[in-house]
């Protein structure tokens, strides 16, 4: 504020008190006036062509949002910030790019996104009013304005070479908490998306109720597992062997694909998702 308040360039707004992102979000695109609204959390910093980058993409009266690749800032960090900043490869080149092929990327990350001014304002008030189980919504934001976005009509993308680099936790603790409202708005918005899917296309209903159902039947195999050991005495290596040969396959193709080695590391993340992120997604599903 003391850097950028007496610029004319920027216009800053400074709200009473602490309303959270989705109200501070509102506030600013009621007051916005360009076609474009670029929506950039506070931790992120963009490369200086972002703008560049993502506008081209607008031009299609049909596109609503589209956003970035996501990159760990604080990569060199630890040895999860180096996990963290290949699952944001993974989720965005993979997972993001393959949704795009359909227009209709599923959740369009707020660190770096582009909205269709008009669009947003014909969706404010929905997404203003979000209540689940007579609760006002608090969090999922980035996804539940994305489901707005294609419920309306308006096709949703990705672009690679729009590079956003945002500081991610360098410990378990703060990852985990992070990472509890995420699994929550996935699957509250998987619920009020299942509708919509169908519409879209057959490949996006098989690949985000594969993304919802893969961790719970996961998370039934490691149970399954180590019931048979509590109760019979023996290990049960043939589903051992299956997570180890998944695990290598999927992280031997990304190498490939990114010509990166590193991403063979990505292999101890799975501890991580089944000794942690598991438990976690069960409870956020209850």
């Amino acid at each position: 504020h003391e850097a950028f308040a007496r610029d004319p360039r920027f216009n800053i707004l400074l709200l009473p008190q602490s309303v959270g992102k989705r109200k501070a979000q509102i506030a600013a695109i009621r007051r916005s006036a360009g076609d474009m609204v670029l929506n950039v959390d506070s931790d992120t910093i963009l490369a200086s062509d972002v703008i560049r980058k993502l506008v081209p993409k607008m031009q299609d009266a049909a596109v609503g949002a589209a956003m970035g690749q996501l990159t760990a800032r604080n990569r060199n960090d630890s040895w999860l910030t180096r996990l963290i900043d290949m699952e944001y490869w993974l989720a965005c080149n993979e997972e993001r790019a393959a949704q795009a092929r359909f227009g209709a990327v599923m959740c369009c990350c707020g660190p770096c996104v582009m909205y269709r001014r008009s669009a947003l304002a014909s969706l404010l008030d929905q997404y203003e009013s979000q209540y689940f189980r007579g609760k006002p919504s608090d969090f999922g934001e980035d996804r539940h304005l994305t489901i707005l976005m294609l419920k309306a009509g308006f096709r949703t993308e990705y672009v690679p070479s729009a590079i956003a680099a945002t500081v991610v936790p360098n410990k378990l603790g703060p990852y985990l908490r992070q990472q509890l409202p995420w699994a929550r708005s996935t699957f509250r918005d998987t619920l009020l998306g299942l509708r919509l899917l169908p519409n879209l296309n057959r490949f996006l209903t098989l690949d985000v109720v594969g993304q919802n159902l893969g961790p719970l039947l996961l998370a039934l195999s490691v149970l399954t597992g180590l019931a048979q050991l509590a109760l019979t005495g023996t290990a049960p290596w043939l589903a051992a062997l299956m997570i180890v040969a998944m695990t290598m396959i999927r992280c031997s193709v990304v190498a490939l694909r990114a010509r990166q080695l590193r991403f063979l590391g990505f292999s101890l993340h799975t501890f991580i998702n089944i000794f942690l992120l598991l438990p976690l997604k069960a409870y956020a599903l209850c």
